[in-house]
């Protein structure tokens, strides 16, 4: 099976993960599709296959020398976004020969190049695109499948000499939760490198610093006849909340290293109302303005009404640059591996996260590359074939020079 095929037969499985279920996974279908690559690892000819309760996959590809070469790993995750719907998923192959891309059979859901330029990168090539119903899927089946046929190249090349390889596939990415369960010292790596970027050459060390509050409001209801100096409108203290924040600083307005304070759900009546924001920046002294940001905001509103705000803030995740960067090595084995595959690298800051930050605070420095997709998590997403393709191929280059020099 080629990495194309694999990539269509993991996207027909319905994996999307859920931010309220309170299970890991969150959803049955992340397991039923780990239990499938799970046979299929076994028949590729990989071993110490082990899917433990938290629906977290490892396997091992088994050296083929004795050489003393470092233990690394390579992890991806089953989830897809619960951002938009991924059952029923139905993927197309359109050679594309520039211009709109019609999606939906009524015509009204089109990828064009007007709203999505960088689909003029990719004019010639075959694309995998939805028919605007679901998200792809591309984040990250494409990841599982470059990593499965990168392994698959291994067992059909016995002559090509390697070290002890480790893959892992993880639930719950989209939630923030994929690393909760990983056990480190089972995997047993030195490094690893997640395969979860986007466009080709994407190598990414950099991340966001990453924080989840929820502002509460109270209010007090009267009959509006006579509401006169007694009410207190919820909702509308939400509404003065949220105009307090810069809107400079929204995401709509910002990119490269910019934070932001992201406005997730609202909902309010006149007693009770509630705003959910994620925090974002890489730097971790603006990250921390951020939050004391917010934390003065509710004292201002609870001095203006007392007793009508709460604030609930949690750490998600730190930018991983503080972990990898002592360990350039990592990097530019990276680096050299692309290039090899005839990839023009593009080192660039995750305007976002992946398991992989969490795991080099864990202990387990993790780099995230490319796996090909765009326009993640809606109807829009494509996946480039030959991206996927040298997805694969930079992954088995980072095994390959790594042999070399050890």
């Amino acid at each position: 099976m080629n990495v194309t095929d694999r990539f269509l037969k993991y996207v027909s499985y319905d994996t999307q993960s859920s931010e309220t279920s309170g299970k890991t996974p969150s959803t049955p279908g992340q397991r039923v599709l780990a239990e499938a690559i799970a046979e299929e690892l076994k028949q590729t000819g990989l071993e110490d296959i082990t899917l433990d309760d938290n629906c977290c996959l490892m396997a091992t590809l088994p050296a083929s020398t004795t050489k003393k070469i470092p233990v690394i790993g390579f992890i991806a995750h089953l989830d897809t976004s619960p951002d938009m719907p991924g059952k029923n998923v139905r993927p197309r192959i359109v050679t594309y020969e520039g211009g709109d891309i019609v999606l939906s059979g009524t015509g009204e859901t089109v990828l064009s190049p007007g709203m999505f330029p960088e689909l003029n990168d990719y004019v010639g090539q075959d694309i995998i695109v939805t028919d605007g119903t679901t998200l792809l899927g591309a984040d990250d089946k494409a990841g599982i499948s470059a990593i499965i046929s990168a392994m698959q190249y291994f067992t059909e090349h016995p002559e090509a000499e390697h070290g002890k390889i480790r893959i892992a596939f993880t639930p719950d990415e989209e939630t923030g939760q994929g690393a909760d369960h990983f056990d480190v010292e089972k995997f047993g790596c030195e490094w690893a490198y997640t395969i979860d970027g986007g466009p080709i050459g994407e190598l990414e060390y950099e991340n966001f610093n990453a924080a989840a509050a929820k502002v509460s409001f109270k209010g007090l209801n009267v009959h509006p006849g006579t509401a006169k100096g007694k009410m207190v409108n919820a909702s509308l203290l939400a509404v003065e909340f949220a105009s307090w924040l810069p809107v400079i600083k929204r995401p709509e307005y910002t990119e490269g290293y910019e934070g932001f304070f992201h406005l997730t759900h609202m909902s309010g009546t006149v007693e009770e109302a509630s705003l959910s924001y994620l925090i974002r920046d890489h730097d971790r002294k603006l990250f921390e303005q951020k939050k004391q940001m917010l934390q003065s905001l509710t004292h201002l509103m609870n001095e203006r009404h007392p007793g009508s705000a709460r604030l609930e803030m949690r750490d998600q995740y730190y930018n991983m640059r503080e972990m990898v960067e002592p360990k350039k090595h990592i990097i530019n084995l990276a680096l050299d591996a692309m290039k090899a595959a005839g990839v023009k690298p593009v080192v660039k800051p995750i305007r976002g996260g992946t398991d992989g930050a969490r795991l080099s605070f864990m202990g387990l420095p993790c780099p995230n590359i490319f796996a090909g997709g765009l326009n993640f998590h809606g109807r829009y997403e494509f996946l480039p074939v030959r991206s996927l393709e040298k997805s694969m191929e930079t992954i088995i280059k980072i095994i390959e020079l790594l042999t070399k020099q050890s």
